[in-house]
């Protein structure tokens, strides 16, 4: 059974940091790209941070030189680490796993978790 599970959320202060963690497993093959994205109320949800089957990573401008994506395969984890948090990252942050591409675009071969809450505070 294909599991995306976030954890980690929760109330932070500006400029504080938080991880966030996703158990991924349950695929029956590889999964090409693993992300993270975000939803704020009433807008849409944004793509933060993606990490392809190659290692590269890629960021969000709004998030770059704060957060860093990472995996540990060995516990089927993938992290989000968020540094110098800003009140404009409050959001709800969901992890997500792509078949066939970074691109998430369309419901084939994407899956998603079901979301963690975080708040920045200023």
């Amino acid at each position: 059974q294909v599991q995306l599970q976030e954890s980690g959320g929760g109330s932070v202060q500006s400029g504080g940091s938080r991880r966030l963690s996703c158990v991924v497993s349950g695929f029956t093959y590889p999964m090409y790209c693993l992300g993270w994205f975000r939803q704020a109320p009433g807008q849409e949800r944004e793509g933060v941070a993606f990490l392809d089957a190659e290692g590269v990573t890629t960021y969000a401008e709004s998030v770059k030189s704060r957060f860093t994506i990472s995996k540990d395969n060995y516990k089927g984890l993938l992290y989000l680490q968020m540094n110098s948090l800003k009140p404009e990252d409050t959001a709800m942050y969901f992890c997500a796993a792509g078949r066939y591409s970074c691109g998430f675009r369309g419901s084939a071969g994407n899956y998603w978790g079901q979301g963690t809450q975080v708040t920045v505070s200023s």
